[in-house]
């Protein structure tokens, strides 16, 4: 089996550079302390959570483990600084923020002395958290399930171009499903990956089982983006999608739009299971998920993955 150290192994003090990500709805005590117990990092998802609920999760992840793990927290929320304040309160030591200026909390984020990640879609954003005082940054390509960027970058062009102009390290993510894209985020220059919609797909994650059928069942074109005036979302088509998209041929302006989104919508699709009127965000990587596995068994086939694809290219490398 390949061992590993990367900065991100370090950075974490993990023993597989693999993230799972922090999903509304999706990521849990349960998902993320499974995660923690066989090697990687493991994220709960507060963007789904109030402060009371996320201190509850973070007291069951740490009765769960004592591996590292960490606290996804969009900054976009109205109470984007009450859930860094419980993180805070209850010891975290790792903090993913998303969707939001990384200015904002940074000050007193590193005063307590967390390691501070942010995601980003474009060689801005990435040079702007470097900047302010972040730790590494993920970036994400367009590839990845939920809310995107509007550049619509994919995983590909925009690593490389993170790792070149960036000084920090850089965690790959969008279209990330099993050990051959792990050893590709690798071999573009970055120092760990994150996997999303692998892990929703998992018998510890909290979504609705109407919603992992429907990622296994997906195929490679079984995603759309939709909500382009108000802020990207890739989400696997069903009714609503199609209600969005259709809006969107329509003209509908961004008003409408954002009624018709809603803020149920994800909970509808990926907690509730509704397949007509919910939201099942989801990234492209869909299509190379056939089961709902645990998340040990899921670890040891990434990894056996990894190793597979890191043999086949040494044996196409002629020195």
């Amino acid at each position: 089996m390949t061992t590993f150290k990367t900065s991100i192994t370090e950075l974490f003090n993990i023993e597989y550079p693999i993230i799972q990500a922090g999903m509304v709805w999706v990521s849990g005590w349960k998902l993320a302390s499974a995660v923690s117990n066989y090697g990687g990092l493991g994220l709960i998802g507060s963007g789904s959570m109030k402060a009371d609920l996320l201190r509850y999760h973070i007291n069951n992840c740490f009765s769960a483990t004592d591996k590292p793990f960490g606290v996804n927290i969009p900054l976009l929320r109205d109470d984007a600084e009450e859930l860094i304040n419980v993180t805070i309160e209850e010891g975290v030591k790792i903090v993913f923020t998303s969707a939001g200026n990384p200015k904002t909390f940074i000050e007193k984020l590193k005063k307590n002395n967390m390691t501070v990640v942010h995601v980003v879609p474009s060689v801005k954003f990435g040079l702007k958290a470097e900047k302010v005082g972040y730790d590494a940054v993920v970036g994400e390509g367009v590839e990845a399930g939920g809310h995107n960027g509007a550049d619509e970058i994919t995983t590909m062009a925009l690593i490389p171009q993170l790792v070149d102009a960036l000084k920090i390290p850089v965690i790959a993510a969008g279209g990330i499903a099993d050990g051959r894209g792990i050893l590709a985020a690798l071999s573009l220059g970055a120092e760990g990956a994150q996997l999303g919609t692998r892990f929703a797909a998992t018998i510890e994650s909290s979504a609705h089982p109407n919603y992992k059928l429907k990622i296994v069942k997906a195929s490679d074109s079984d995603t759309v983006l939709a909500f382009k005036k108000i802020g990207l979302v890739r989400m696997l088509k069903n009714d609503f999608a199609v209600k969005a998209v259709e809006a969107e041929t329509k003209g509908w302006n961004r008003d409408q739009l954002k009624e018709l989104l809603g803020n149920k919508r994800e909970m509808r699709g990926i907690f509730e299971g509704n397949e007509e009127e919910g939201e099942f965000e989801a990234g492209q990587s869909s299509g190379l998920i056939k089961e709902i596995i645990s998340v040990e068994l899921l670890m040891k086939k990434l990894l056996k993955e990894l190793d597979e694809a890191n043999s086949r290219n040494q044996k196409a490398i002629i020195n």
